[in-house]
């Protein structure tokens, strides 16, 4: 497989993420994204067409607890480190 990025993609994907390389570190990301792009591009090729599709490798279940109401914090326990307060919840600076 020949190349598939070349100098001139890296400094353009460097401009637009905003970041400023050397003519060095072009040429090294130059060749290390080449070989990621690569290989990327073998996975491509693998059959999986008898695949079914999958969202987790093992086969789990809803491994977290029951969903049952309990007591939750007071008011004046979750408030009482609280900077500033009101009757009824936290109190923040506005933000404009």
């Amino acid at each position: 497989m020949g190349k598939i990025i070349n100098r001139e993609d890296v400094i353009h994907i460097s401009n637009l993420a905003e970041m400023d390389y050397g003519s060095d570190e072009i040429d090294e990301m130059t060749l290390q994204l080449d070989k990621i792009i690569e290989h990327v591009a073998k996975i491509s090729e693998v059959d999986t067409g008898n695949v079914s599709p999958t969202s987790h490798v093992l086969d789990i279940s809803n491994v977290l607890r029951e969903d049952e109401p309990r007591q939750s914090v007071e008011p004046e326990e979750a408030l009482k480190n609280a900077p500033e307060s009101s009757a009824d919840g936290f109190k923040i600076p506005k933000i404009d």
